[in-house]
């Protein structure tokens, strides 16, 4: 939501020879011009759920601006670590990872793919700004489930942690 400020914060540190990371959702990533997009070096790009339904009911959000942006990141050969949140009952679905995993794949410029299992961390920030934390009997997922989804990632070709 800081897109202007991102774009100058980024040519400045580009002029002084400092590395570049853009850590987004990709939902805002048509503010972007292709040119600003070479001030980016990396892009961490979370993609929370490949089904469109299940993507809107997590987010709030449509997920074809996501993949239009991941796909404009790979025309324009910016690289990109993907990141998953595995939440148990949300996004551990086998046929979304392994969707998810085929798209990312196609790609050809996601550098790696951090699934990131579920935790309870930040349910005090949800209490604080007085929000319905509706996630609050989820579990973190087995370190098997974890295992699993890095397998169709890497089933895929990606590099999976």
């Amino acid at each position: 939501m800081q897109d202007r400020f991102a774009v100058k914060l980024f040519t400045a540190a580009q002029a002084m020879g400092i590395h570049t990371t853009l850590d987004t959702n990709g939902s805002l990533g048509n503010r972007l011009t292709d040119a600003e997009l070479e001030k980016i070096e990396l892009v961490l790009l979370d993609i929370k759920c490949w089904d469109a339904g299940r993507h809107r009911k997590l987010t709030g959000m449509e997920v074809d601006p996501v993949l239009n942006f991941a796909r404009r990141l790979a025309a324009r050969e910016r690289s990109v670590w993907l990141r998953f949140v595995l939440v148990p009952g949300l996004t551990d679905d086998a046929d979304n990872i392994a969707q998810l995993a085929r798209f990312t794949a196609s790609l050809g410029n996601v550098e790696r793919v951090d699934v990131l299992p579920f935790h309870q961390m930040g349910r005090f920030k949800w209490k604080e700004l007085k929000l319905n934390y509706t996630l609050n009997t989820v579990k973190a997922p087995a370190k098997e489930a974890v295992e699993h989804a890095c397998a169709q990632f890497r089933a895929e070709g990606l590099m999976a942690y």
